[in-house]
């Protein structure tokens, strides 16, 4: 009906508009060239701020964490990995993010990996573990406005006293969360913005009344609470019925809400969020999804604020979800990276908007499909971010997206209010090239001249717009990185480290409990430095993390492969290790995982299994290995074959192998148990 009457309108008044459009073509200049001005429909579109202006704009973010998706960034050298973070966090220069939000690390898989908890056990306090304290402070040095979020996806287990549930103990769990906001300050000096419940689970309003009272008593007032990273329901709902919970949530937090919100949220008046949002493939199509919801979330959710996830797909791309973050960064044995068309549909917004600024009161649909926004700081600035994505190019992961049409259109924008005196406004512009394949992202155009209050712009499909009056804009390139390069085929990790940087050895990803460097004060000197799995105790769960534990490393491409390694048991009587190869996923889907395993358990007992489960049985037998001493293995797998030696020598040979073809090497327990690792090599 729209285009009908845009349309009509436009045969109405051919004659009388025909001169005017000349008159804009020679004085402002169309879009880029291939939109046949005899084809576009035409609207016009009004911005004032004469009435006041619309909800204030907390900014665009990312997620790191939910789970280990930032795992293989940290082991990147430089100049690479300074060049990744600065495409990420440095303003104007390529996303220039206002919001980073981190997995607090509860030692449970949480999508693509484990994030080691800052208390592994109830006596137990360390906040140097894992990345995130790191990656915080690299965004804080490179935008020190940058927003801090932190959000639990599990939790340890002592929390739940037994009970996979982080709530009956609710001065426990508040505690926990507390503890973690202070040690950011205490041991890293960052302060911490927006605290979360529980992602994408239960909320317990007691729980969050008793988080509120916990930070205020810790004089942590500034800390705002968002709830609950899940549905706009049922936390609308309650808050609406319980006036002392509506008085401590300050953010209504809603995920992949497909650019809609609820009346109920609109009715408590919170801020309201897309607090995770896109999970999308970071190609064409990834980007056309990340364009059409940062806008439209505002458009039609009253959403103030769009927070990706994920930040950097720095994680193993087989595992779930591949890619599906704003760049890709999953290779730091090669230095390799690659910038993403979602870094540049980032900037549209980012580069030309702050948190604080607001939203202009206008409607956002344009006639002809697509939307606008417009933002002002209040002094005078102006920016406005136009969108033309087509159905089947901004298609995101989730929720389905019903069909639109989108054509091609001339836009007349009237500025009115404090606006009316603007003569200038600089462009930037995005071209995704679906049939060309040919994409052009983030360049600066010519500037629009205004006259008489008013510019016109002639619209393709699949564009993006920024028309500003800031002149900070920048498109930085750094030096072409270096080119892709499959894992080293032959790799050694002995963890002879005496102070590592990080907690975890680099390129292993922990699909169930955690691994950490550990210093064996009683050894007299062979395995002083080992690697350790350090969680005893079954989390409280996210996804279904499997009964034993399991740290993944390699190529997943990889067929005839020796791994080979030290291993030590620590628990007596029913403690066991393995050592894997082949070994077929991860992640959220970790109970499933097949591969050739070769376990030997305290009893002195071996095997070896075709699953992680332990369960489908290949050969069995003695070994004589026993807890508390170290023993080393090695697993050989050729063709339809594998052997093992215990040792060095020949403990079983020629078991026959048909699945899976291919696949990461691994190391892990039977249990959620000590025990250590050195002198890895794959081969």
């Amino acid at each position: 009906r729209c285009r009908q009457r845009s349309a009509e309108r436009l045969g109405m008044g051919c004659a009388s508009l025909l001169w005017g459009w000349l008159l804009l073509i020679c004085s402002w200049g169309l879009g880029p060239p291939g939109v046949g001005a005899a084809a576009l429909s035409a609207a016009t579109y009004v911005l004032d701020d004469i009435d006041g202006l619309g909800r204030e704009f907390d900014g665009i973010g990312a997620i790191s964490g939910g789970g280990a998706t930032s795992r293989l960034l940290v082991n990147y050298q430089e100049p690479y990995r300074s060049q990744i973070l600065d495409y990420l966090f440095k303003p104007n220069f390529g996303a220039s993010l206002h919001i980073l939000k981190v997995e607090i690390g509860g030692d449970g898989q949480s999508t693509d990996g484990t994030e080691p908890s800052h208390m592994h056990y109830e006596n137990d306090e360390n906040y140097f573990r894992g990345y995130e304290w790191w990656l915080m402070k690299e965004a804080k040095k490179r935008n020190p406005k940058i927003k801090l979020i932190g959000l639990p996806w599990t939790f340890p287990g002592w929390i739940g006293r037994g009970e996979n549930w982080p709530y009956d103990y609710p001065d426990v769990t508040a505690y926990y969360i507390v503890s973690w906001i202070l040690g950011a300050k205490q041991y890293h000096d960052l302060d911490i913005d927006y605290i979360g419940i529980w992602n994408e689970r239960a909320f317990s309003s007691k729980y969050i009344k008793l988080l509120r009272y916990t930070l205020d008593k810790h004089s942590l007032q500034q800390v705002r609470i968002i709830a609950s990273d899940r549905l706009w329901e049922p936390i609308s709902f309650v808050l609406l019925l319980d006036s002392e919970l509506h008085g401590v949530v300050d953010v209504i937090g809603a995920h992949y809400p497909g650019t809609k919100t609820v009346p109920n949220a609109l009715l408590t008046k919170k801020k309201l969020w897309s607090s995770e949002d896109y999970s999308t493939f970071n190609d064409e199509v990834g980007a056309g999804c990340w364009a059409r919801i940062l806008n439209q979330n505002y458009v039609n959710g009253n959403m103030t604020s769009t927070i990706a996830w994920n930040l950097v797909a720095s994680y193993y791309e087989e595992l779930p979800f591949g890619r599906c973050a704003l760049m890709t960064a999953k290779e730091p044995w090669s230095g390799h990276y690659k910038v993403e068309a979602p870094i540049w549909i980032t900037a549209h917004t980012t580069q030309f908007t702050q948190p604080g600024w607001s939203y202009l009161q206008v409607d956002g649909h344009l006639e002809g499909g697509g939307s606008f926004v417009a933002l002002t700081d209040g002094l005078g600035n102006l920016t406005i971010i136009i969108e033309t994505m087509t159905h089947n190019h901004s298609q995101c992961i989730r929720p389905p997206l019903p069909h639109f049409s989108v054509t091609p259109q001339r836009a007349t924008f009237y500025l009115k209010g404090s606006f009316y005196m603007v003569e200038t406004l600089q462009v930037w512009h995005s071209r995704l090239g679906f049939e060309s394949g040919n994409s052009s992202l983030f360049q600066q155009l010519h500037p629009i001249k205004v006259w008489k209050g008013s510019f016109s712009l002639d619209l393709n499909i699949d564009e993006v717009y920024t028309l500003t009056t800031l002149k900070i804009g920048r498109k930085c390139g750094c030096p072409e990185p270096p080119p892709p390069q499959p894992f080293p085929s032959n790799y050694k990790d002995d963890f002879n480290i005496r102070n590592p940087p990080f907690s975890e050895a680099p390129n292993f990803a922990d699909q169930t409990g955690v691994f950490e460097y550990f210093v064996n004060a009683s050894d007299p000197g062979d395995h002083v430095f080992t690697l350790r799995q350090v969680v005893v105790q079954r989390p409280i769960t996210w996804a279904s993390d499997a009964d034993q534990t399991i740290s993944l490393i390699g190529n997943f491409k990889w067929v005839n492969m020796t791994v080979t390694c030290d291993i030590y048991i620590e628990k007596q009587r029913d403690g066991g290790v393995f050592i894997a190869g082949r070994v077929d996923n991860g992640g959220i889907y970790v109970r499933r995982t097949q591969g050739v395993f070769f376990w030997v358990f305290a009893d002195g007992t071996y095997r070896v299994t075709s699953d992680l489960a332990g369960e489908e049985i290949l050969m069995k037998g003695l070994s004589g290995v026993r807890d508390n001493a170290w023993h080393t293995l090695t697993l050989n797998i050729q063709g339809p074959s594998a052997s093992g030696l215990l040792n060095g020598y020949p403990l079983w040979e020629n078991v026959t192998i048909s699945k899976p073809s291919s696949g990461w090497a691994a190391i892990g327990t039977r249990s959620f148990e000590f025990a250590q690792f050195d002198n890895f090599h794959v081969e």
